[in-house]
C-alpha cells in the first residue's frame, strides 16, 4: 500500500504517522522530541522516528513510504527545506529536508511550518472544506495563523504570514516577547487567560480550562477574565478579516475546546464589531491534535503530485 511518513514537531512531544493516499492515518506513534538534551538531540529524535515509521510501514504494507512531510515550530524556510530558528527547540538553520531525505533513502521529503501545516488539514479536509477563503487560528500557548486560499496556505514573502498573535490590540498593554506592547497573544491565547485566572482566583494552579469551567458556573470573577479575553480576540480577527475577508474563521487550540463557552460571546463580539466588512462563519477546528499530521500527509502527497521532489540542499548544520 502506498502511503507516506508524517511528522508534527512540537516543543515537548512528536506525533506521527502513517498516511494513505485518500488521508487515512495508517499507523499513529508519539515520541518525546528530548529538547532537554539540546537541539542536536532533537533533530536525531526527528531522524530516528522518521527511520523507525519507514520501517514499520515496509514491514506492514510492504513497500517503504514514497515520501514524507515534517511541521517544525518556530521560523521555517519551507521553500529551501530549512528549519531556520525555534525558541523552544533551541535550532538554527536545520537543512531538516535534505537530513531527512539522506535517513530515508532518498526520498521526497516535504518541510513546513507547524500552524500552516494544521490549517492546510483543517481547510482542505477539515473544518474548512470547501471553503475557498479561510483563515486558521489555533489558541495555545500562543496565537498563530493560516491563510487559506484555493485549497493552499499563503506563507508570505518571508514565511512569517498570518502572524495575528503579534497585532496589537491594546496599545501600551502587556510587554510581548516580540518586542511589541500589547499583543494579541498576551490577552487572548490559553497561557494568557490562565495566568489572568489563576491571579484572579488567587490560584497559581488554575488553568484556562479552569476559568471555562468556572465561567460556566456563574463565577464573576471568571467571566471578567473571560470577556476580556474574548473581547481582545473578537479585536484582532475583525483586523485579519477586514485585511483578508475570508469565508471562515476556524478556531482551534486549547482554549477552543471550551466550545460554545468561547464561540457564542466570540460570534457575538465579532459581530458587533464589523461595519462594511462581510460576517464569516466561526466554526470550531474539527480535527483536534491529529491535525498537524494529517497537513504533513497532504504536503507529502502534494509533493509527488506536483513533481517538486528535489531534496537538494547544501546547506550544514548550525546549533
Amino acid at each position: 500500500m502506498r502511503h507516506v511518513i508524517a511528522l508534527d514537531v512540537g516543543g515537548t512531544g512528536m506525533k506521527a504517522a502513517l498516511v494513505g493516499a485518500d488521508g487515512e492515518l495508517l499507523h499513529q506513534a508519539r515520541r518525546a522530541t528530548g529538547r532537554e538534551r539540546g537541539p542536536e538531540a532533537v533533530v536525531e529524535s526527528i531522524l530516528g522516528f522518521a527511520a523507525e515509521l519507514r520501517a514499520h510501514g515496509e514491514e506492514q504494507f510492504g513497500q517503504p513510504a514514497v515520501a514524507a512531510g515534517v511541521a517544525v515550530p518556530g521560523i521555517v524556510d519551507a521553500r529551501n527545506g530549512i528549519a531556520a530558528y525555534s525558541a523552544n527547540l533551541g535550532w538554527r538553520d536545520v537543512p531538516l529536508r535534505r537530513l531527512l531525505g539522506d535517513r530515508l533513502g532518498g526520498v521526497p521529503v516535504a518541510l513546513g511550518h507547524d500552524v500552516r501545516t494544521g490549517g492546510l488539514a483543517e481547510g482542505r479536509i477539515g473544518a474548512g472544506r470547501g471553503a475557498d477563503r479561510f483563515f486558521f487560528v489555533p489558541l495555545g500557548t500562543g496565537i498563530a495563523g493560516a491563510i487559506g486560499i484555493d485549497g493552499g496556505v499563503e506563507e508570505g514573502a518571508h514565511g512569517f504570514a498570518g502572524e495575528i498573535g503579534h497585532i496589537v490590540v491594546r496599545p501600551g498593554g502587556t510587554p510581548c516577547p516580540c518586542g511589541q506592547r500589547g499583543c494579541l497573544e498576551r490577552f487572548a491565547s490559553a497561557a494568557a487567560v490562565s495566568q489572568a485566572w489563576a491571579e484572579a482566583s488567587d490560584d497559581p494552579s488554575a488553568d484556562a480550562a479552569g476559568c471555562a469551567k468556572a465561567v460556566e458556573a456563574g463565577d464573576a470573577r471568571a467571566v471578567a477574565v473571560w470577556q476580556e479575553a474574548v473581547d481582545a480576540l473578537a479585536d484582532g480577527l475583525v483586523t485579519a478579516l477586514t485585511l483578508l475577508d475570508p469565508r471562515t474563521l476556524i478556531i482551534g487550540g486549547g482554549l477552543a475546546e471550551a466550545g460554545e463557552t468561547l464561540f457564542t460571546p466570540l460570534r457575538a463580539a465579532v459581530e458587533q464589531r464589523v461595519t462594511f466588512q462581510k460576517l464569516p462563519s466561526i466554526v470550531p477546528a474539527a480535527l483536534g491534535d491529529t491535525a498537524g499530521c494529517l497537513g504533513a500527509g497532504l504536503l507529502a502527497w502534494d509533493l509527488l503530485a506536483t513533481g517538486s521532489t528535489d531534496t537538494i540542499d547544501r546547506s550544514e548544520v548550525t546549533t
